[in-house]
């Protein structure tokens, strides 16, 4: 059963030094506060695991926490690259990083695997891609029924999941909707969970679309409000384009996102909510990127 706790409580009981970690969310419910938890506690010798790793995992690579990626597409999205992970790659600072690349249906169906307890998940992606050859847990499989040639890909099952969601109750479940992503799924197929959410409540009240995660599903629960800024919660919060933006002349320098990271992740604190994340604090980081760049 979900246990109710503050965010640094959920990381340091969940989040392990040589873990696989996957921080799911798509477009909105990205876990940021949480991610900064994970810098914050100096974790080492992460396999982060993602479909799309945006500016949160930039974030963890840069700030040394990651050895190897596995994902379907990276970048800043509508901006441009992920400065970090390219120094990481290119340059193997602060150190070197393993890549394992998929396409977005195979990240999809290796989670979904993994939530159902399978070895592997059959599609008919892969084909005519040399992505087999340079990829592990990707094989060809005959069809025993029609003779076939599909591709088998082999199941996610991380260490850890973390999500963002809009609720949980008292109990524990936690209820999200909007664009679901594979958070589900995620969430499924780890052996640990921890779900921050805006807001605890007495009664989950009934949403169009929504996805319920029973309380025996997911191990912690952390209220964070605004806990996925700068991307949003539908609902709740709004997408923080601005920082976005930002990021891209914040991130491209070494020093510059050592600075940032000292003064927005390490000297935040998160018992009453992300001030690293706030839309105070990043717009005035915004602001002062767009002025530095100006200068």
């Amino acid at each position: 059963m979900a246990e109710i706790v503050t965010l640094a409580d959920a990381i340091e009981a969940t989040v392990h030094d040589g873990d696989t970690v996957a921080m799911e969310g798509f477009t909105h419910l990205i876990p940021h506060a949480a991610g900064h938890e994970v810098i914050r506690q100096r974790r080492r010798d992460l396999t982060l695991v993602r479909m799309t790793p945006d500016i949160i995992y930039d974030q963890l690579i840069g700030a040394g926490c990651a050895r190897k990626l596995v994902f379907g597409w990276a970048g800043n999205p509508g901006v441009g690259s992920l400065h970090r992970f390219r120094d990481a790659v290119e340059n193997a600072w602060p150190n070197p990083l393993e890549l394992e690349e998929h396409s977005h249906a195979g990240m999809a169906n290796r989670f979904v695997a993994g939530a159902s307890g399978l070895p592997f998940a059959v599609m008919r992606g892969y084909r005519g891609t040399s992505l087999a050859a340079h990829t592990a847990g990707v094989a060809d499989i005959s069809c025993p029924f029609t003779g076939e040639i599909l591709t088998a890909v082999s199941a996610l099952r991380p260490d850890v999941a973390v999500i963002h969601a809009q609720r949980a109750d008292r109990r524990g479940n936690v209820q999200y909707w909007g664009i679901s992503g594979v958070q589900k799924e995620a969430v499924l197929a780890s052996a640990r969970s921890v779900v921050t959410v805006e807001e605890i409540v007495d009664t989950l009240a009934p949403q169009p679309g929504a996805v319920v995660l029973p309380s025996w599903t997911v191990g912690f629960v952390a209220a964070m409000p605004g806990g996925a800024h700068p991307s949003y919660a539908l609902g709740y919060t709004e997408r923080d384009n601005d920082f976005y933006k930002a990021w891209d002349e914040i991130s491209r320098d070494r020093q510059r996102f050592v600075a940032w990271l000292d003064e927005h992740v390490y000297a935040a604190a998160t018992t009453t909510g992300p001030a690293t994340t706030g839309r105070a604090a990043v717009a005035s980081t915004g602001a002062a990127a767009r002025a530095g760049a100006a200068c």
